[in-house]
Parts: C-alpha cells; structure tokens; sequence
C-alpha cells in the first residue's frame, strides 16, 4: 500500500513551493499556515513571510505588529502570535536549531502532535505520523474505524494505526502522500475510483467510506450582533488594540457586542473614554468565525476632541493601511479609507 501511494504521489503531487525544501524552519511555517487554509491560499503568504523573515532568527527578532501584519487576510491569527513565540523559543532554548525529535518539537510553544509529526517526518526523516484532519479521514477509512474518532479511546487507537502504515523510508513524502490523497481524493464525498490505494480500503470494500469518519456533529456557530463604531477626528479614525481572545493583539475599530444602535454605542464609547456624536448607520457586514458569526452594524461618530484612552490611536488614511486589521473588519476599513479620503478632497 506504502508504495502504490507513494508511487501516485510522485506522479499527482501539487506543485507546493514548500515542498522543495527540507529546512525545517520553511516546514514549520508552512504547516502553521496551513491549519485551517487552503494550499493555494498559503502559497502567496508562504513565500511572503519567508522573504521578510528568511531564518528563525529574522522572525525572533521581529515586532509582533509586524508579524501580525504580515499574516493579515489568513485569519485565526492566533497562529502568527505563537509562531512568533515559538522563533524566539527556539532561538532562546536551542541556540537558533530546531530540536530533530518529536518530543523536543512539541515541547515548543504552538507545535502539537501534528505539526511536531510533519517537522520530523519532513524535515528530519523520523519515522513519525502526521494527523491532520485530512489523514485522520483516510485512516478511518482505510482501516474501517466506525465509531466517532472524538472520543479518546478511538483517537488514540487511529493514531497507532497512522504510526503502524508510516515506512521507514520516505516518512515525510509518505506523510505528504497521505494529505495530498485526503485533500484530493479521499474527500467528504470520497472519489474512491481515483484512488490509488482503495484496493486496501476497508471502507471502500464495505461501501460505506462517506459515512466515514464518525464525529459527533458540532453546534453551528452563534450568531453576535455587534455595533462597529467607526469615530472620526479631522482626517483620521480611531483604533484601538483588542485585548479579547479573540483577535487579540490586532488593532479594530472599537466594537460592542450586543449594541447595534448609535445611542447606545456612543454611550459605551464614552464609559470607554471617549466623547463622541453618533452621526448616522452606514451599513452591515458579517464575518463567521469558528465558533461565533459577528452581525455588524457600521456606525459611523464624530468625536469631541483627538483624546483617546491607552491602547487606543488615531490613524490616517496610511495609517489605517500600514496596521494589521483582522479580515472581519474589512468592510469597516474600506468604508473608513473613503470617509477619510473625501476629508482630503
């Protein structure tokens, strides 16, 4: 089975830039990038961060903003943050080196079992699996594992049975064989008459590989009213740092959940320190995240005075460009760089 895969891979691989390379520094950031992204997505990214940080020590030494930055439109950028930390760790702990083992990568800030297993395996040669949700899926599949892989007792025995199919040879290309089928072919509605290992299937034997893998199914995402406030000053618009998980570090327009009309926000702006006039309702924007949808009202202020609380700035139209600003506001940002270029007109 190793080999017909691995045969099909060299054959039907995607020209991924990261997979020219064996440096494991290049391995690490791909493999962030691509939790919860697209391949063609990460490439544009990959080769961007690489060429502003060219070695973990570029990256250690760089501001957070300008790593934030650099990641921005990628989403979850709690990713970026622990890269961040992880290129300082391993410049602090290990003297500039990725550890060559599993248990030394996982013992790095951000590096679970996956990525710990897809460094190793690719960038080091060790005999290790990588289990993402795509290979999760081709294991459940290939060995006819029917009960919901969420539960711990099932996790740990799919995992033993990744580790038991990876070879001695070639562990990473087989790892990237194994994603690349599941990305590809073993999909949520399987293509089993493409694939090239479906004759060691079990699930393809039992007719049931798009039943497969059992979870338990998640809750969708809640739905968050949230009034934006968009508060101008002259020819700039006030910003401030999230401190919330979610996004935090990256600079937003001051936002209140549960709020969507002026009064009302213009009220908490100013428990918040700042004095402003609601002027009118621009308009509305979602954005969905994991495990919550933001329903935006766009309001848009005009405040009394430049004064604003600590975390908090005033930016111009360059400004508001140069800074990392989450995707969710991206609608937000661009009717703002119109108000603020019409001050100028």
């Amino acid at each position: 089975m190793q080999e017909l895969l691995l045969k099909w891979y060299d054959r039907e691989k995607r020209d991924l830039p990261w997979r020219q390379t064996q440096d494991p520094y290049a391995v690490w950031v791909s493999e962030i990038m691509l939790q919860q992204t697209r391949a063609e997505t990460v490439r544009a990214y990959w080769t961007r961060f690489l060429q502003a940080f060219p070695t973990v020590q570029a990256l250690a030494r760089a501001e957070e903003e300008t790593v934030l930055k650099l990641w921005e439109g990628l989403g979850y950028y709690s990713r970026a943050r622990n890269l961040h930390w992880c290129a300082q760790a391993v410049c602090e702990r290990f003297a500039g080196r990725f550890p060559e083992d599993v248990a030394g990568l996982r013992s790095l800030p951000g590096i679970g079992a996956y990525t710990a297993g897809a460094v190793a395996s690719i960038a080091f040669g060790v005999r290790t699996a990588a289990v993402d949700g795509n290979v999760e899926r081709v294991v459940a599949r290939l060995r006819g594992i029917r009960e919901d892989v969420g539960t711990p007792s099932v996790r740990r025995a799919l995992l033993a049975e990744a580790e038991a199919l990876v070879p001695a040879a070639r562990p990473g290309d087989f790892n990237q064989a194994m994603m690349e089928l599941g990305a590809r072919i073993c999909l949520p509605a399987p293509r089993c008459e493409l694939c090239p290992i479906r004759a060691h299937c079990d699930a393809f034997d039992a007719g049931d590989a798009a039943s497969l893998p059992v979870r338990q199914r998640k809750a969708p995402p809640r739905a968050v009213p949230m009034g934006m406030a968009l508060v101008f000053h002259g020819d700039r618009v006030l910003l401030r740092r999230r401190e919330e998980a979610l996004l935090r570090g990256l600079w937003c327009f001051p936002g209140y959940e549960g709020e969507t009309e002026g009064e009302a926000v213009a009220q908490r702006l100013a428990a918040d320190g700042v004095c402003c006039t609601f002027l009118r309702t621009l308009g509305h924007a979602r954005h969905v995240f994991t495990h919550r949808v933001w329903e935006m009202t766009l309001l848009s202020f005009s405040a009394a005075s430049d004064a604003c609380p600590p975390g908090w700035q005033w930016a111009d139209r360059e400004q508001l460009a140069a800074l990392p600003l989450p995707t969710a506001v991206r609608a937000a940002r661009a009717l703002a760089a119109d108000i603020l270029q019409a001050t100028l007109e």
